[in-house]
């Protein structure tokens, strides 16, 4: 009896999940996709990590129509290990994606390394590598039923680099960091899409508006064959280099708020994203939540990391 419970618990989750819509905007999304990618964009492009001189570690949660078993959830971390005397450094990137019944985690290793062109410019490449473990449990659904019966399990070789040029108040770099070497194949097509190559142009500033106040707009575009262009446009405002409060927006019609806090060696941000398409305002909109904490550590760890 709870094991029939069970079964018809799964698929009734799984009809809500396609009643409201998350199948499809899933399936559109750019590969690994966050609010706070100005505050910590290693993991899409680990050149950043030469930025901070401090050692760093970072994770961040990504919790998508909160209230609904099975619906989207990632789970991110990355450490941040630099060797200044060479302009150089090494880091680990973990994620894990979680969706209804597929769930894929990721491992990826990276070393970065910048040359000085000028007084504070600098130009940094990066590469990494790592494997892919994607699980799809179909017998969870319903053992009985022959087109459930046989879970799937793909793992797959991942390699990819970055490029990024930077000084002490803005940066802007290119990045692929998921370079499947091969395809995925049997997997379902929805999470195929996470299984092909995801280019990143990223780019941020700071600047003061005066003595205790800081701006840092920030964008992130992002590109997948076969999905569409979607670009990310922030505006934050840092008070006494502690309190940030800002704004993003997505090109997929999302926008969000976000607030951090940087506290001695302590980074905290939190995002409240929200639908603003015209069908959404006023009507069923189930907003995706997101916390993010790091530490730093190591020299310079007591000045916050701004950029």
């Amino acid at each position: 009896m709870k094991e029939k419970h069970t079964t018809q618990l799964n698929l009734l989750v799984l009809i809500i999940l396609l009643l409201t819509g998350i199948s499809t905007a899933r399936a559109q999304e750019q590969g690994l996709t966050y609010t706070q990618y100005m505050d910590n964009l290693t993991p899409l492009n680990p050149a950043y990590s030469l930025l901070d001189k401090a050692g760093s570690i970072s994770t961040l949660a990504h919790k998508q129509f909160v209230g609904i078993p099975g619906a989207p959830t990632t789970f991110l971390a990355n450490l941040n290990l630099p060797f200044e005397n060479i302009n150089a450094s090494a880091g680990l990137i973990v994620m894990n994606d979680q969706f209804a019944i597929e769930n894929q985690t990721e491992a990826n290793a990276y070393f970065a390394k910048s040359i000085q062109l000028g007084q504070n410019d600098f130009l940094a490449v990066s590469l990494n590598a790592g494997i892919r473990d994607y699980v799809a449990n179909y017998s969870t659904l319903d053992s009985s039923d022959p087109q459930f019966r046989n879970d799937l399990r793909e793992i797959k070789p991942n390699i990819g680099f970055g490029v990024m040029y930077y000084s002490d108040n803005y940066y802007i770099g290119i990045s692929v960091p998921e370079l499947t070497i091969t395809s995925l194949g049997t997997a379902s097509q929805q999470n195929s899409l996470n299984f092909d190559n995801h280019y990143y142009i990223a780019g941020g500033l700071l600047t003061d508006l005066d003595e205790d106040i800081k701006f840092k707009p920030a964008a992130l575009i992002a590109y997948t064959k076969g999905i569409p262009v979607t670009a990310n446009f922030s505006g934050t405002i840092i008070l006494k280099e502690t309190l940030g409060i800002g704004v993003d927006y997505r090109t997929t019609k999302q926008a969000a708020g976000i607030l951090t806090i940087n506290v001695d060696n302590f980074h905290i941000g939190y995002s409240y994203q929200f639908n603003t398409a015209s069908q959404d305002l006023g009507g069923i909109n189930i907003p995706t939540h997101e916390v993010s904490l790091s530490y730093r550590f190591g020299s310079g760890a007591a000045a916050p990391k701004l950029l």
